[in-house]
């Protein structure tokens, strides 16, 4: 409360959450029928599913939790088991349960509420009803537990809220708000007697519980319903929730007045329209919403995020009547640019409001909007033109404005002042609307784009025209990349154009969306354009060759999307949600081949973070009695997990060994003693690795020809173990055992075990199949990587000659070889990400 500052995030629950609530250890929270148990703010312990239908009260008591569904069923579980308890299920014609709570010092006592009025004082402990109270002809929309023992505000949907002592079924006092229905009551405890009533209205009542009448009110403390609000214990705080997504603290600095606000979190409570980075280093990402604020998000941390509030129509008006006034309030953003050169001496933020044709200026140091709005002087007289602002653009240099307008204006104004400073054109630069406007580097060249299919550059200096570019189709809107001179234009038939403002030419015509396109993107150095489209596709094009190189598929259309000056990160912005989602970009960490994808590529929608499909095995069971001998170790085989992938169990000196077995081994030839003789039983096969030390004499030897009469000692040699099981593997089609049995080998023996499979040591092409058939199976199980690596990496090594010599060899390397790669770029992306997180918490963090 102190900061507001994020303690922990859970992992995410397959659904919605639709109700939550907690006690000092754990939290629970309802999603569909089921009620998940969360431990240390994020592992899910226990899952609760006994509901047919949807779970929409939760009451921690105890050892217990009382739950309550839509079907009108309520459940007492036990916490740790898992278990129900006890079950009821009252008629909901008679008695609907619409609100739970525990009375103070009643042991195993529980008061409902219901939607025909009377309430009920149940005992939970032998399921029996206790009492029952006539009610006030309205449904209980809220139960509250006063400071005074037996004594319980109850908030009723005709907004009245009495204080009732259960004890003796007597009414002490009795309020009502004019507001709606009651949603939450809260009473302070640090002193004054005071008692606080949300609505729907997203007002909040506070009263005089010893004068009994209302001590202030205050309005619009919330864009929606109030959905808590909780005083802190013996403090003069009150911490407010709504559905507008955003929570509050507020501050009581004295007895009788109203608070003032202390600290929020918000974000939109709408979804987003606009995202824009704001300065270089990337940290900051502004972003107009559908609600009317321009809100700026730190990449960095929370506490760096800021509201800079909703446009007015007249700031100082709105300071005295009320900012809530409604004819006061400007439409939401369609539009808007920034620049951070004077953003210290005035207004850096320009921004075009929907059915407006006065635009805004803001400042991103103060919070707040600025005292400044641009618009012709023509139509200050005239308010019945129609004209709206469409497009602007702030110059480099943080001085000037360009202002698009519906009627095809083009207007500078000088953003110290406010005041205009000439326009394009004679006496319009366009013949339509003006879609977008955009300024090069050194502020000498404009550009205009209009709904007249023109493309228009202008001096700036001079205002006259330097050329013009007939577009192909309506454009939708257009982005200047100003160290490149590249501007991208969408347009209606679906098209992306280049336009290179230096060479006044157009040099890349990109198709490949299949819906409206809504934004686009460079990268830092302008070799990348990203474009977003209905399609709900977000497309990466390599200009220099033109080729389109990659393809991100998401479950929303994109409508907004802004690439960091960094290159590091990738903002976007959809359709229906509240957040800005944040995609890293991996060419910045690791060598990426950009390789150009068909037309007809079918991309993989890629999971929402937060979402239910991130979710597959998130439970956590743990038993009440947690010793360090009943948990496994996680690198136990019996552990593994399927579509996972675990590293080996040797240590890291036998897999190099394994490896590098053929350089120790030339390394070591020239004082390796003569190999010493064994007397093996022909019934017997000879140990694991006794073959090839038997044979170490004539590994060097060459076969002259294919028609020698020289006799290769390979052929008459016995097969081991391992070659035998390998030749059973490929009639079963079981290969667990072989990989199993040349694990446990040591690393000299793997590499003797590995050479006497090729067929001039006594092999055959079958065995070098059946290994390669192994490692493919092995690849898949996904189990001891590194160790599988360094055996296969030797068996290459020793026979990659031979294996080109046999067709089904081949095609079983083949198999191999996709494998391989598949599971390494696994490997790759879940190493990156894991040093990703490792840099940003030793960099950010610390």
């Amino acid at each position: 409360v102190n900061k507001l500052a994020i303690v922990s995030i859970s992992n995410a629950l397959p659904e919605d959450i639709s109700c939550l609530a907690a006690n000092r250890m754990l939290a629970f929270a309802a999603y569909g029928s089921k009620i998940a148990t969360i431990a240390r703010g994020k592992e899910v312990v226990h899952t609760y599913d006994g509901h047919s239908g949807e779970v929409h009260l939760l009451l921690p008591l105890g050892d217990h939790l009382v739950s309550v569904d839509r079907d009108n069923i309520l459940v007492v579980w036990d916490v740790q088991t898992e278990e129900e308890y006890l079950r009821l299920e009252p008629d909901p014609q008679v008695f609907g349960i619409s609100a739970v709570m525990h009375p103070s010092t009643y042991m195993n006592k529980v008061l409902l509420g219901s939607r025909q009025g009377p309430l009920q004082l149940w005992n939970l402990k032998t399921g029996k009803l206790l009492f029952t109270f006539k009610g006030w002809a309205s449904e209980v929309t809220c139960l509250q537990q006063a400071p005074a023992v037996d004594v319980v505000g109850v908030g009723l949907q005709s907004g009245s809220v009495f204080l009732h002592n259960i004890k003796v079924d007597e009414t002490l006092m009795k309020f009502h708000q004019d507001w709606g229905p009651v949603t939450c009551i809260s009473f302070r405890t640090d002193g004054p007697a005071v008692m606080a009533t949300g609505s729907s209205l997203g007002h909040i009542a506070l009263w005089d519980l010893h004068d009994r009448k209302l001590l202030a009110q205050m309005r619009d403390t919330h864009a929606a319903a109030v959905a808590g609000a909780t005083f802190i214990h013996n403090e003069p705080l009150l911490l407010t929730t709504a559905g507008d997504n955003a929570i509050k603290v507020w501050v009581f600095e004295s007895a009788g007045g109203s608070p003032r606000l202390l600290r929020e979190r918000c974000g939109h409570s709408a979804p987003p329209t606009s995202i824009r980075h704001h300065g270089q280093d990337g940290f900051n990402i502004l972003s107009a919403g559908q609600d009317g604020t321009l809100q700026s998000f730190s990449v960095v941390h929370d506490r760096f995020n800021k509201s800079l509030g909703r446009g007015s129509i007249n700031k100082k008006k709105s300071k005295k009547k009320g900012l809530k006034l409604d004819t006061m309030k400007l439409p939401p953003i369609c539009a808007f640019a920034s620049e951070t050169a004077r953003q210290s001496d005035w207004d850096g933020i320009v921004s075009c409001h929907r059915g407006f044709v006065s635009v805004s200026t803001w400042s991103f140091l103060r919070g707040s909007m600025g005292s400044h709005r641009l618009e012709p002087e023509g139509m200050k007289r005239d308010r019945t033109d129609p004209t709206t602002a469409t497009a602007v653009t702030v110059s480099p240099c943080g001085n000037f404005a360009i202002i698009g307008l519906s009627s095809g204006h083009v207007n500078v104004y000088n953003l110290q002042s406010g005041l205009p400073r000439g326009s394009f054109g004679s006496p319009t630069a366009h013949g339509g609307p003006v879609r977008a406007v955009a300024l090069d580097l050194l502020g000498q060249m404009a550009v205009s784009v209009g709904g007249d299919l023109a493309l228009r550059v202008w001096g700036f200096k001079s205002r006259a025209l330097l050329h013009e570019t007939l577009l192909p189709a309506a454009p939708g809107g257009a982005i200047l990349h100003r160290d490149s001179g590249l501007l991208a234009v969408w347009c209606d038939d679906l098209s992306v154009l280049v336009f290179d403002v230096e060479i006044k030419k157009i040099v890349r015509v990109l198709n490949g969306h299949g819906a409206q396109i809504t934004d686009a993107t460079f990268s830092p150095d302008g070799r990348w354009l990203l474009t977003a489209s209905m399609d709900r596709s977000v497309r990466t094009w390599d200009l220099p060759s033109g080729w389109y190189i990659d393809v991100l598929a998401v479950s929303s259309p994109v409508v907004s999307l802004s690439m960091s000056p960094t290159g590091d990160y990738l903002a976007t912005a959809l359709s229906d949600h509240l957040g800005i989602y944040l995609w890293s970009n991996r060419s910045m960490y690791t060598h990426v081949s950009l390789r150009p994808l068909p037309a007809d590529y079918e991309p993989r929608t890629e999971a929402l973070p937060g979402g239910a499909s991130h979710v597959s095995h998130f439970h956590t069971h743990l038993p009440s009695h947690l010793s360090f001998n009943s948990i496994k170790s996680p690198l136990c085989p019996s552990q593994h997990v399927s579509h996972s992938l675990t590293h080996s169990l040797p240590p890291r000196s036998p897999t190099r060994s394994i490896a590098n077995s053929e350089t120790k081994e030339v390394r070591r030839w020239c004082w390796l003693p003569p190999p010493p003789s064994f007397a093996v039983p022909l019934a017997m096969p000879p140990p694991p690795g006794t073959l090839s030390m038997a044979l170490c004499a004539i590994r060097k030897a060459q076969i002259p020809n294919a028609a020698t009469k020289v006799v290769q000692l390979g052929h008459l040699n016995p097969k081991s173990e391992f070659s035998r099981s390998l030749e059973e593997a490929w009639e079963s089609n079981d290969f667990s055992g072989p990989l199993r049995e040349l694990s446990s080998l040591a690393p000299g023996t793997v590499e003797s075990e590995l050479r006497a499979l090729g067929p001039a040591w006594g092999g055959s092409p079958v065995l070098l199949a059946a290994f390669l058939r192994s490692a493919l199976h092995g690849l898949r199980s996904r189990g001891n990587f590194q160790l599988l690596q360094a055996q296969l990496a030797l068996f290459l090594k020793l026979h990659l000659r031979e294996l080109s010599e046999h067709e089904e060899v081949v095609r079983e390397l083949a198999q191999v070889s996709a494998a391989h790669e598949d599971t390494w770029a696994e490997v790759q992306h879940l190493m990156l990400h894991t040093l990703c997180v490792l840099g940003y918490t030793r960099s950010a963090l610390f």
